[in-house]
């Protein structure tokens, strides 16, 4: 199999190279099919031509042998003997009749003494050798055409039409005889200009030369060592007519034949292919030169065509691993209005809203440091506490908040502990997070309870966020370990639990409360007061831990949560933590995870 490694050597190789194929198969074929017709076209000249020439042949002896047969007649009237001297005196009248001679033979009756007196001045007239005298027959016919002969006599050759008189037998009495001039005969055949040009021969049905335009004197045609002479012998025997074309390309003879109808011979040209086919060769030579240059042209166009198409795909390929570097330099050109011309809009668009994005996600790793920062980089030490905490955010910034807070007063074992969700997610959500932060770290800086703290923090947040729709719920709580208390305030947020190991027992935070943004003239309350104990573990965390789902839409829970925390309720606060982020990552597996996750374990210690 063949594999292009290139766009370039795909187009050649399926496209430029097949389209080049198929033009050449198309021309051969073309060409082909117009050597044909010419070669078509050339045979029906050339016949014609010999058919011209044989007729001019033919009607001299036509005219010949309408007066001969007028002559062979059966005699039984006076009439008949006068149509026979008119027979004979127009037979002398013909044009190329040398003599005609009319002999009987002697053992043969007298004809009556008027007959052989009319006879006998016919032959007189005709210039008879020897007198004759006038016989009767029943039937004559025209037994042969002699071939050419010198005639001492006249001193040219003479073709002789020997006619038989036959009696009512069938026994010869008579012979009719006419000799014709041979040159005026084929007259018209020597001043035809193919027979000047080329080289011609007159042969008889056997092959014998009667008379050629050749130097070289032969008896017969087929005499000669050229195959196509020896061809043209047999093609004879078997047709009126035809051509043959000799070995090569163009032939390097030609050949065309033509029977004559009134005598047993043959007219045969022989010519040089280059000059018979001339017109043939210069044909196939402008054909090549017009259609070669015509194939070359539209390869040639289709190449420009494709290579600029690929030198363009190939700017957009060359530029997209420059993007992937990270180098996104300058929008590429857009040269044409076709595909390729849109390929490299839509290239330059996808490249400037990738630029976009990437500056984005550059800001949005930026936001998620800075909020990461603003989380607590480690947990407080407080004596009597063990505290762990950990966000796990579906974006890069999520709305998700937890913070200890050091609150007014020199008691070191006194800690606030805030736990916020944001609604939505994202740079807004992020943003308000932030905010409602620096509220509170600002907030509890100054005296008041942890009501007064939220209520305080409510009305600065319903402040920013006005009409945006925007909220975030709450959990807020002030642990005292010298007091052993535990005071909270839940600003629209999933109640906190405490599980209490010794008595095997959870206890849920609840309490009411309005989410931050709604209203800002909302007066918050603390939640109750709890005495805390030794043992003790406090959760708080954000919709997202128990709200999160499985593959199959199962949600995780707080059952399974107060089961890990009874599990390990003896171990560290970060164990705890961290069996419950394990045990959350293992329920949701390759399921996306769809909210923020936010948990605080405090546990109570000695």
């Amino acid at each position: 199999m063949i594999h292009p490694k290139s766009l370039q050597q795909r187009l050649t190789l399926f496209l430029i190279l097949p389209v080049a194929l198929l033009l050449i198969l198309m021309g051969i074929t073309g060409f082909i099919y117009a050597r044909d017709l010419l070669l078509y076209q050339w045979r029906e000249a050339s016949v014609l031509k010999l058919q011209r020439a044989a007729h001019q042949v033919d009607m001299r002896l036509a005219r010949v042998k309408d007066w001969m047969r007028i002559f062979h007649q059966p005699s039984s009237s006076s009439e008949i003997d006068q149509l026979h001297e008119l027979a004979i005196e127009q037979l002398k009248q013909q044009e190329g009749v040398d003599h005609v001679h009319l002999a009987w033979n002697n053992h043969q009756p007298s004809p009556p003494a008027p007959a052989a007196a009319r006879l006998s001045r016919m032959m007189q007239h005709m210039g008879a050798d020897r007198p004759m005298m006038m016989r009767r027959f029943h039937r004559g016919f025209i037994r042969e055409i002699t071939p050419p002969r010198f005639d001492e006599k006249i001193n040219h050759e003479t073709v002789t039409l020997i006619s038989d008189l036959k009696d009512e037998s069938g026994q010869s009495i008579g012979r009719l005889e006419v000799a014709l001039d041979f040159n005026m005969l084929i007259k018209d055949v020597r001043e035809s200009g193919w027979w000047q040009s080329s080289m011609a021969f007159l042969v008889s049905d056997g092959g014998k030369i009667l008379t050629s335009t050749a130097q070289e004197k032969r008896g017969s045609i087929a005499d000669s060592s050229d195959p196509l002479e020896r061809e043209i012998v047999k093609a004879m025997k078997t047709g009126l007519y035809g051509t043959i074309l000799g070995a090569g390309h163009p032939p390097s003879e030609v050949v065309g034949f033509y029977k004559l109808q009134e005598a047993p011979w043959s007219l045969v040209m022989i010519a040089p292919g280059k000059e018979i086919l001339a017109p043939i060769v210069h044909f196939r030579l402008y054909y090549l030169a017009i259609g070669g240059g015509f194939i070359f042209f539209i390869v040639v166009l289709i190449r420009i065509v494709t290579g600029r198409t690929v030198a363009a795909i190939k700017g957009v390929s060359q530029a997209a691993e420059r993007v992937a570097g990270g180098d996104y330099g300058k929008l590429l050109a857009v040269k044409t209005r076709d595909e390729v011309g849109e390929l490299i809009r839509s290239f330059n668009s996808m490249v400037q809203q990738l630029k976009e994005r990437m500056e984005m996600k550059q800001a949005m790793n930026l936001a998620m440091e800075v909020q990461q920062n603003l989380l607590p980089r480690k947990m407080p030490q407080i004596r009597g506490l063990d505290i762990a905490a950990r966000s796990i955010y579906c974006d890069e910034t999520g709305g998700d908040l937890y913070d200890f807070l050091k609150t007014n007063g020199d008691n070191p074992g006194s800690i606030g502990i805030a736990v916020g969700d944001v609604s939505g997610h994202g740079i807004p959500a992020a943003l308000l997070m932030a905010t409602v932060r620096a509220f509170l770290k600002s907030r509890v800086t100054q005296p008041g309870s942890a009501a007064e703290i939220v209520s305080d923090v409510n009305r600065l947040v319903t402040h920013d966020t006005g009409d945006t729709g925007q909220f975030m719920t709450l959990f807020y709580a002030a642990l005292d370990t010298a007091r052993k208390e535990l005071r909270w305030v839940r600003a629209g947020h999933d109640p906190a639990f405490l599980y209490n190991p010794a008595l095997d027992s959870f206890t849920e935070l609840a309490g009411r409360g309005m989410a931050l943004g709604v209203d800002g003239e909302y007066v918050y309350r603390d939640g109750g007061m709890i005495e805390l104990s030794d043992g003790q573990v406090l959760l708080i965390g954000t919709d997202g831990l128990w709200e999160t789902h499985n593959k199959s839409g199962e949600m995780f829970g707080k059952n399974r949560l107060e089961t890990i925390i009874r599990q390990y309720a003896r171990t560290s606060a970060d164990k705890i933590l961290g069996s419950i982020i394990q045990a959350l990552q293992d329920f949701r597996a390759s399921a996306k995870q769809e909210d923020d996750i936010t948990c605080v374990i405090v546990k109570i210690i000695n």
